[in-house]
């Protein structure tokens, strides 16, 4: 089972810093990686409601399952690590997050876009599946389902690296992603 951490976070005013210092914890991490974990993205998105001004950053953390979210919630701000974090989130004015599973596509997926919706009333999970299949399937695009109502967004997240036309009725909302 492939989930992702999903933390969205932004600052109170532009911090010309903050993108290098975010990197700086992507790396500290991926050199001195809890167990469970595969890998992280950061990237610089627009469009998403669910931060203030609809701009901010989203960071994916991937690890194998639930018990490895445990492993990077402490590794994160412990060790080697320990530094690079304070150091990006001492310019962080707030934060939200959820996890997601992956139901179709590749994990590591390089979207330059995401489409958050929720299934439409009366749709069954398997027909909503069979219906994004020919969209989210392949090497460029990945479909996630949020966990346990964990997070602030809606429950699907559809990333791609290539332009896609979603269903009207998902009523999807388009979010810019750009890799810091």
């Amino acid at each position: 089972m492939a989930l992702a951490y999903v933390f969205w976070h932004w600052t109170a005013e532009p911090a010309p810093s903050y993108g290098e210092r975010l990197l700086g914890f992507h790396r500290a991490l991926a050199a001195d990686p809890p167990r469970g974990f595969r890998a992280s993205r950061s990237f610089a998105v627009n469009g998403a409601p669910w931060i203030p001004r609809g701009a901010g950053f989203e960071d994916w953390y991937l690890v194998d399952d639930f018990a490895s979210l445990g492993f990077l919630n402490e590794a994160a701000v412990s060790g080697s690590r320990r530094e690079p974090h304070d150091l990006v989130a001492r310019l962080a004015s707030g934060g939200a997050a959820g996890v997601y599973q992956l139901k179709s596509g590749r994990p590591g997926a390089q979207a330059e876009t995401a489409w958050w919706f929720m299934k439409p009333a009366g749709t069954s999970y398997q027909a909503l599946f069979t219906r994004l299949a020919p969209l989210a399937g392949g090497l460029d695009a990945a479909l996630w389902q949020r966990q346990m109502t964990l997070g602030p967004t809606p429950e699907f997240c559809l990333r791609s690296a290539r332009p896609l036309t979603l269903p009207p009725e998902l009523a999807a909302v388009m979010v810019s992603c750009r890799p810091v």
